[in-house]
C-alpha cells in the first residue's frame, strides 16, 4: 500500500513520516480512494488501517485523524458491501465469503485503531492532550466498531470473543469517567447524533435480543428497530426489581439474563429493562398485522414489506419483554447420532420409501444429538463444510440403526468455533407422504406433471394438513389433488404458515375424493 505513495517528493526524506502524518497525503489518499467498486475501496482502506497499526512513530493526533477521515471515507462503500451481502439471492460461498471477510476484518480493524486512540488517552502526557475534545467520539465510534464486528459475527452465527464486551465495558468506563459518557457525537454523515452510553446499550440490547434464530436479513432490521426503539429503554447503574439482564463493564463477558442478582454490588455494573420500548415494539407489531404500512420515521435501511418485518418483531416483543420466554419443554440430555439430509429434494426422497430406509447416493452429513425435547432437539455439527447451514433450512433426519425419517427445520444455529456449531431443531412431523402436486382444473383433473411436497402429519384443526412445497408454489385460490396411499385426495388452501427461499410451508383442508 505505501509504494502507492511512492513517487511524491520529499515525503519519504524523513523515515519517521508515515504518509497518513501528512495532512494533504492523506486529504490526497481518500481522494483517490475507487468511487464505483466498493469492495476495492474498502480493501484499500484496510490497507492504509493496517499500515497505521504497524507505523510506531505516528503520533496519536495525527492517527485520529487518518483514522477519523478513513472511517468516514468507507461508509458508503461499506453500506454497499451490506446490501450486496443481505440482498443477492443465493450467493456462492465463495462470494459471501468475500464480503464477510472484507466487511468483518473491516471493523476488527478500525476497532483496534480506535483502541490505539483510547490506550494513548489512558495513558496521558502531551500526545493525549491533544485528543482531549475528541474523549466522547474515540469511546463511541470503538463502541460502534466493536458492535459492528458483533453484528458480523451474528451473521455467522458466532463465534465471539467474550474480550469484545471488556474493551466495550473499558471504553464506557473511561467515558464516564471523563464526564462524557453521555455526550452527544456526530457518527458519520448518515449515522446522525449518538454518545458512548448509547452505543454500548444498542449493543447490549442487540446481545439480549438472541439472535441467533434469525435470518442475517432479519438480523439488520433487528438492529435497526431496536435503534430506532432505544429512547424507550431504561439503563441504571442500580439494580431495580423489574430489570431484566445486567453486564458488569470491568467483566469478559456479555450481558447476562438477571436470574438472580450479582454477587456483590459493583460500580462498574449497568442493569436495563424494556421500558416503554416493549409497547412500542407491540403497537408496531400490531398495526402490520393489522395491514399498517410501516411508520415513515423508522428507517430500516430500505423499503420492506410487512411479511419480512412480522417475524422480527414478534422475535424482538418475545426477547425484549419484561419477561423473557421460558423454555416450553424440559430437555434430556442424550447422546447419539443422526444422518441428516438437506432441502425438500432429499427429504422428498427419503419419505417416499422408493429407495429402502437409507437412499444411497444422496449426500447425508452425520450430527451428533446432545438434547431432544417434546418439541425438537439440539445436535452439535462437526467439521462445518456445507453452505445450506443456516436457520430455516428444512432437514430430514434418521436416528443412528433406525429406519424412520423425521423431519425438522433449523431454528437455531450457533458457531462454538470456526469448525463446531451447535444447532437447535424443530420437530415438524415424525411421520411425512411424499406426494406429487397437482392443480386442480375448473372441471376435470390436470393431466400435467406434478409438484413433489410433503404431505405431514395432522398437526392444526381437524381435517387439516400441512404440506411443504417448493418455493412461489403456494396459491390461495388454486386447490391441488395428489394420491395419498392409492386414494386421490384434494388439498382446499387455507392459509401460508411459513415461506423461505427453499420451501414453503402451508395449511390445507382435506377432503377425499374416492
Amino acid at each position: 500500500m505505501l509504494n502507492q505513495a511512492g513517487g511524491l517528493g520529499g515525503i519519504f526524506g524523513r523515515k519517521d513520516l508515515h504518509p497518513l502524518a501528512d495532512a494533504h497525503e492523506l486529504k490526497r489518499i481518500v481522494g483517490g480512494l475507487p468511487k464505483d467498486n466498493a469492495f476495492r475501496a474498502v480493501d484499500e482502506i484496510v490497507g492504509w488501517l493496517e499500515s497505521a497499526q504497524a507505523a510506531d512513530t505516528l503520533t496519536v493526533d495525527r492517527l485520529y485523524e487518518a483514522v477519523l477521515l478513513l472511517d468516514e471515507a468507507a461508509q458508503p462503500h461499506l453500506r454497499r458491501l451490506c446490501r450486496d451481502y443481505l440482498h443477492t439471492a443465493r450467493l456462492s460461498r465463495a462470494e459471501e465469503k468475500r464480503l464477510w471477510s472484507i466487511s468483518h476484518g473491516f471493523w476488527v480493524l478500525l476497532a483496534a485503531t480506535y483502541e490505539r486512540c483510547l490506550d494513548a488517552l489512558a495513558a496521558g502526557g502531551k500526545p493525549a492532550e491533544a485528543l482531549k475534545n475528541a474523549v466522547p467520539a474515540i469511546c463511541a465510534r470503538l463502541i460502534a466498531a466493536l458492535a459492528a464486528v458483533l453484528k458480523w459475527e451474528q451473521f455467522h452465527y458466532g463465534p465471539s470473543a467474550n474480550e469484545l464486551w471488556a474493551t466495550m465495558g473499558r471504553a464506557l468506563l473511561f467515558a464516564d469517567g471523563a464526564g462524557v459518557a453521555a455526550r452527544g457525537v456526530q457518527l458519520g454523515r448518515s449515522a446522525g447524533v449518538s454518545s458512548p452510553a448509547q452505543e454500548y446499550q444498542k449493543a447490549m440490547i442487540f446481545q439480549a435480543a438472541s439472535m441467533d434464530s434469525l435470518l442475517p436479513l432479519e438480523i439488520e432490521l433487528a438492529e435497526r428497530l431496536i435503534e430506532h426503539f432505544l429512547p424507550g429503554f431504561i439503563f441504571t447503574a442500580e439494580v431495580q426489581h423489574d430489570c431484566v439482564y445486567w453486564v458488569d463493564l470491568k467483566l469478559a463477558q456479555p450481558p447476562l439474563r438477571l436470574a438472580r442478582m450479582p454477587a456483590a454490588a459493583q460500580a462498574s455494573q449497568r442493569f436495563f429493562k424494556p421500558g416503554s420500548a416493549h409497547a412500542g415494539l407491540c403497537e408496531l407489531l400490531h398495526g402490520l398485522e393489522r395491514g399498517d404500512d410501516v411508520p415513515a420515521g423508522i428507517n430500516l435501511g430500505g423499503q420492506y414489506y410487512s411479511r419480512t418485518l412480522i417475524p422480527v418483531l414478534r422475535h424482538l416483543v418475545a426477547y425484549l419483554a419484561p419477561v423473557p420466554p421460558q423454555r416450553r419443554h424440559d430437555r434430556h440430555r442424550v447422546k447419539h447420532r443422526m444422518s441428516v439430509l438437506n432441502g425438500l429434494v432429499n427429504a422428498f426422497v427419503a419419505f417416499s420409501g422408493e429407495f429402502g430406509g437409507r437412499p444411497a447416493g444422496l449426500q447425508m452429513e452425520s450430527w451428533v444429538v446432545d438434547n431432544v425435547s417434546r418439541g425438537g432437539f439440539g445436535a452439535v455439527v462437526g467439521n462445518i463444510t456445507t453452505d445450506w447451514l443456516r436457520v430455516g433450512a428444512l432437514l430430514a433426519l434418521q436416528p443412528e440403526g433406525g429406519d424412520n425419517w423425521l423431519l425438522g427445520i433449523v431454528r437455531r444455529y450457533h458457531r462454538a468455533s470456526d469448525s463446531e456449531g451447535q444447532v437447535g431443531i424443530e420437530t415438524l412431523a415424525r411421520q411425512a407422504y411424499s406426494v406429487e402436486l397437482k392443480v386442480r382444473a375448473a372441471s376435470s383433473y390436470a393431466a400435467v406433471s406434478g409438484t413433489p411436497g410433503l404431505l405431514l402429519e395432522n398437526r392444526g384443526e381437524p381435517g387439516e394438513v400441512q404440506v411443504v412445497l417448493p418455493p412461489a408454489s403456494f396459491d390461495l385460490q388454486e386447490s391441488l389433488e395428489c394420491s395419498i396411499e392409492g386414494r386421490r385426495c384434494l388439498l382446499s388452501p387455507a392459509a401460508l404458515v411459513e415461506q423461505t427461499a427453499d420451501y414453503e410451508l402451508a395449511r390445507y383442508h382435506l377432503s377425499r375424493l374416492g
